[in-house]
């Protein structure tokens, strides 16, 4: 069989088996991840695990989001044609180029020269436009081009001291999908601007993501 068939049909089974059973039913969402080529993202060690259901690693103990992960923040944050987004951590370009199918102008950042080159390089390999990479901690400081529609961060958060950093750039109605807490349990959380100084905080679900890096982890309790 034809490597672009095998390719196809693994795409097509990652949507129905393993993104829509994980409770992502948003046609526009699910179309996305089916034309988005996942396997022009995946380091090329790992390039056979594309469409696998697990976290690809990357590099410098990054991964990439699993598939059922990118689907339901993309369902979450709804981006619509127009909004302007913003990703903190590259995902290898991946998450970036789901945002800018689905219509979105998308500023990624991130902290790490040679995965931001990565990123951008991987991008321009499938012509993926609408899409600035920047070399920037996302949360150093508010970021240049604010406010957002759509904030996403790839890797969690320890405390909620980053999420109300992060909230406070959202646009009015802007949503924004970031994982906080400590392993092994950690929650997604969707946060939206109701108001200029009004947020709604809703648990999405449970997970337990990689750290992202630029945040240290709070100190250790010692008895």
């Amino acid at each position: 069989m034809p490597e672009v068939s095998r390719i196809d049909r693994a795409r097509f089974n990652m949507v129905q088996q393993q993104v829509r059973p994980w409770d992502v039913s948003d046609d526009r969402v699910l179309t996305a991840l089916a034309e988005v080529p996942r396997e022009s993202f995946v380091p090329d060690a790992y390039r056979s695990l594309a469409y696998a259901d697990i976290e690809v690693p990357i590099a410098a103990g990054r991964v990439m989001l699993a598939p059922k992960i990118v689907g339901r923040l993309l369902q979450a944050v709804q981006p619509q044609p127009g909004d302007k987004a913003l990703t903190i951590g590259a995902d290898n370009g991946y998450l970036a180029a789901c945002l800018a199918h689905l219509g979105a102008r998308v500023l990624c950042l991130e902290d790490d020269p040679d995965l931001a080159r990565e990123a951008e390089n991987r991008l321009v390999g499938v012509a993926a436009s609408g899409i600035e990479v920047r070399v920037e901690d996302g949360l150093a400081a508010p970021v240049v081009g604010g406010p957002f529609d759509v904030i996403a961060v790839t890797g969690s958060v320890p405390t909620d001291e980053p999420v109300a950093a992060l909230q406070a750039q959202l646009a009015a109605d802007g949503r924004l999908f970031v994982v906080v807490g400590q392993a092994p349990v950690m929650e997604a959380l969707l946060v939206t601007r109701v108001g200029t100084r009004d947020f709604r905080r809703q648990a999405l679900f449970e997970t337990c993501a990689v750290p992202l890096a630029q945040v240290p982890e709070p100190d250790a309790f010692v008895f």
